[in-house]
Formats: structure tokens, sequence, C-alpha cells
């Protein structure tokens, strides 16, 4: 369930994204102090979060879910479909390929059991 975004600046996409966030320009998604991004919509704000992970030559977002819940599979399918949506919208010629998994990665957090 993680994105695996393909570019060859990851922590400048990274840090372009949180800029944007940050100035308005992208107002459907916000950051957390730990650089979590969660969907800033109403009906799906803080259901889940996204965790940047940067790696050589690519950006990885793994879902968390919530400490008291489960993430259900349509909210890890609204949280991945609209990042990928930002992403093409406002940095699609900055990666060369955009990959989301179906099952869960070693990036996840989708349980909340010990």
């Amino acid at each position: 369930m993680a994105i695996f975004i393909k570019t060859s600046t990851p922590n400048k996409l990274l840090t372009d994204i949180k800029s944007q966030i940050k100035n308005g320009q992208i107002d459907s998604w916000s950051v957390d102090k730990d650089g979590d991004f969660t969907h800033n919509v109403t009906q799906w704000r803080y259901k889940a979060w996204l965790r940047p992970h940067v790696e050589e030559g690519r950006l990885v977002m793994g879902i968390l879910c919530r400490t008291d819940k489960n993430i259900s599979v349509s909210e890890y399918a609204i949280y991945h479909g609209r990042f990928v949506e930002m992403i093409l919208s406002h940095f699609d010629n900055w990666c060369s390929d955009i990959i989301t998994t179906a099952m869960p990665t070693k990036y996840d957090t989708i349980s909340n059991s010990k």
C-alpha cells in the first residue's frame, strides 16, 4: 500500500510539496509536526497519514493508520488515489513513474494491534 514516486530529486520534491501546502497552492493536504501528510478534506482528515521516505531515485509514501483503529480499504484507496492525483496535478514533470501497491509493504502500518 505504498506509493513509489520515481524522481531524480526526491528531497527537493518533498520540500516543494511541503512548500506548496504551506503557501496554499495545495489545500487538499496538510503536513503535521512529524512531517506526515493527511488528506485535508473534512470527510477524510485524520483517517490516516502518509509518511515520506526519501531514498535514492525515489520518494516513497507509506500509509499509517490511526492509533485507535485499523485502516479500511476505502481509506487507503482514497489516500493513495488523491495523493497520486495531487502529484500528477502539481509535479508531473518531476517524476517519471508513480507506482502504488495493493498490499502492505515495509513502509506501511495498517493495523493498530501490537
